[in-house]
C-alpha cells in the first residue's frame, strides 16, 4: 500500500482554491502510484475560522467540489479535513471525509475540540460522538482529528476495533511557550509511542503556512509498528510525500509480542463503570 502525506498551506477562508491545490496535490500523488491521499486537519477552509468575515466555508459530504476531488484520484482514496454542515443544516463538525469515488468509506467528527488559550474550536464546532474504525481496499484503519490523539484511549478504541492504521491529520502549531512545550517534540513522541505500544501504523499530516499568530509547521511523518519513523516531510514547507507500507508487518508484529490481544476490555470496562459511579467524567 502506498501512502501520501499531502502537506500543504491552506488560504483561510477560500474553499475553492484549497480544492484546487489539493487536486494538484492528488495528481502528484497517483502519478507516484499512490493508494491513499492524507490531507491536514481543515484543509478545505483553513484553521482561523475566527478570523475570517467569511462564515460560509462549511461543506456538507454531498457537496461536488469533494466528489470531485474524489474522482480526481482516481482508484486511490482521499482522506480530506473539511468544516462540515449536518444533513440537517444544525451543526458544524471539524471533520476529516475519507472518500473513494462516489463512496464515502467513513466521516470522523473530531471528538475532542481545543478552547483554551489561542484555540477557540468550541466557538465553531459540535464535538462528534463517535470513535470508529473502518475498512478500506486497503485495510482497516482509524481517523483520529490533531486533538483527539492527545486522548490516549482513543488510539487504544480503534485499534480493539480492529485499525492497522491510525491517520492523524492536524494543524498544530508552535505555542507561545516553546520553553515548556515543543510541537515538533511531543507530537513525534506521541506517535511513535502509540505505533510501538499499540502495534500500527501511524500517518500524521500536518499543514504548513501562518494564520494570525499561529504558524504551522509541518513535519509530517509516518511510523512503523515498531516505532521507527519510515517517511518525513520538510519543516515548514509544502511537499507531497510518499511511502510503501506492509499491512502484513502490523500483523507479524502483533503475533511476536501480543500487547493488542491483551487489552482486557471487560476489566476496562468495569473500571471505567466504578470511576464514573464515583463521580468521574461522562
Amino acid at each position: 500500500m502506498r501512502v501520501s502525506l499531502a502537506q500543504l498551506d491552506s488560504s483561510l477562508g477560500d474553499t475553492d482554491r484549497n480544492l484546487d491545490r489539493a487536486g494538484e496535490a492528488v495528481d502528484d500523488a497517483t502519478a507516484d502510484g499512490s493508494d491513499l491521499v492524507v490531507f491536514p486537519e481543515l484543509a478545505t477552509s483553513g484553521y482561523s475560522l475566527g478570523l475570517t468575515s467569511d462564515d460560509d466555508v462549511a461543506l456538507r459530504l454531498s457537496d461536488p467540489r469533494l466528489t470531485k476531488l474524489a474522482f480526481r484520484a482516481g482508484d486511490a482514496s482521499v482522506l480530506v479535513g473539511l468544516p462540515e454542515e449536518d444533513n440537517r443544516g444544525v451543526h458544524i463538525y471539524n471533520s476529516a471525509a475519507h472518500l473513494l469515488g462516489d463512496e464515502l468509506l467513513h466521516c470522523h467528527r473530531k471528538l475532542y475540540l481545543p478552547n483554551y488559550d489561542i484555540f477557540e474550536e468550541r466557538k465553531h464546532f459540535s464535538p462528534g460522538q463517535h470513535m470508529r474504525a473502518y475498512d478500506t481496499p486497503q485495510g482497516r484503519m482509524a481517523t483520529l482529528v490533531c486533538n483527539d490523539a492527545w486522548q490516549p484511549q482513543l488510539p487504544f478504541l480503534a485499534v480493539q476495533d480492529g485499525a492497522q492504521v491510525l491517520l492523524i491529520p492536524t494543524s498544530s502549531a508552535q505555542s507561545r511557550f516553546p520553553e515548556r512545550y515543543d510541537s515538533p517534540t511531543y507530537w513525534r513522541d506521541i506517535t511513535s509511542f502509540y505505533a510501538r505500544m499499540l502495534q500500527c501504523y501511524v500517518v500524521f499530516v500536518n499543514r504548513v503556512g501562518q494564520e494570525g499568530p499561529l504558524e504551522f509547521w509541518g513535519g509530517s511523518h509516518v511510523v512503523d509498528p515498531w516505532g521507527e519513523v519510515v517517511a518525513e516531510a520538510p519543516m515548514g514547507d509544502e511537499a507531497v510525500v510518499s511511502v510503501d507500507i506492509d499491512l502484513d508487518r502490523v500483523r507479524r508484529r502483533r503475533r511476536e509480542v501480543p500487547l493488542v490481544r491483551e487489552a482486557r476490555l471487560g476489566l476496562v470496562e468495569r473500571e471505567c463503570h466504578r470511576l464514573i459511579e464515583e463521580g468521574g467524567d461522562q
